[in-house]
């Protein structure tokens, strides 16, 4: 089987802006309102929804990125010891409207890790989850997010590869991909 590209540079800009016009439709001026994207894969596309709203917006929204790690079920059971990120939230977000941005969703456990990791900085008034791609029938958790971009039908022997410029790739391109 090929490699399917689900969003190219022109989709992915597109499908960008509109999520974050459904952020602001829902969040106004973001006065209580944060992002946290969580490492390592959400980053770069948490990034880009921050930079995106404060374009809209015309001020900069909180960002922070938060290492789910040592709050995954499963990091004593790989074969090499899991490798941490920085965790970087320079906020409290005590009585915040939180919107955990990942690239995809696939069985629910990182999310449901990044809700332990969370409450390291206070407890939110809500939690919300903004997925770039949504890989449905595959939850192992009752998960389901509240923005997404594209939601898309894998089987088990796919993943889905976000490719990024600021990874050293010449456009931004979101495949199928089958593993070898």
């Amino acid at each position: 089987m090929q490699d399917r590209l689900i969003l190219d540079q022109q989709q992915l800009d597109i499908t960008i802006s509109r999520m974050c016009h459904q952020l602001v439709e829902l969040h106004d001026d973001f006065a209580d309102t944060v992002l946290l994207g969580l490492q390592p894969r959400g980053k770069l596309f948490a990034k880009r929804i921050q930079t995106r709203l404060s374009e809209i917006l015309g001020h900069e929204i909180p960002l922070g990125f938060l290492d789910i790690t040592f709050h995954r079920d499963d990091f004593r059971r790989r074969e090499s010891p899991l490798k941490a990120n920085a965790t970087e939230v320079n906020f409290i977000i005590e009585e915040k409207k939180v919107v955990l941005i990942d690239d995809v969703l696939y069985t629910g456990r990182s999310v449901r890790a990044a809700l332990d990791a969370m409450i390291a900085f206070g407890r939110p008034a809500k939690v919300e989850l903004m997925v770039l791609i949504d890989r449905k029938y595959t939850r192992h958790l009752p998960i389901e997010p509240d923005y997404t971009g594209k939601a898309v039908n894998t089987l088990a022997s796919q993943n889905v590869a976000a490719e990024w410029r600021e990874q050293g790739f010449e456009s931004d391109n979101i495949w199928i991909k089958h593993k070898i």
